[in-house]
């Protein structure tokens, strides 16, 4: 399988924590879908501490994994989105 664009795409999303909305990341975004994976090398700002949790209710949103070969958080549903 190809890895995903290095550049990517040129819009950027801001992410945010579904509970108590602080932002997560700041992300190039390709698409209209919904948001289920975020690769690690499209990530612009991390405002996060510890990895994939929130840091302000240290919640966690998403988990580590590899996507075609390169570093990516899957979403968990209803936890974080995009704004």
């Amino acid at each position: 399988m190809a890895k995903p664009n290095r550049k990517g795409p040129v819009q950027t999303v801001m992410i945010l924590c579904t509970q108590c909305k602080s932002p997560l990341f700041k992300y190039r975004k390709g698409g209209k879908g919904a948001l289920v994976k975020c690769f690690r090398e499209r990530i612009v700002e991390d405002f996060t501490q510890k990895v994939c949790h929130c840091p302000g209710c240290d919640r966690e949103f998403a988990r580590e994994t590899l996507i075609r070969g390169a570093p990516a958080y899957k979403i968990i549903g209803g936890k974080a989105m995009m704004k």
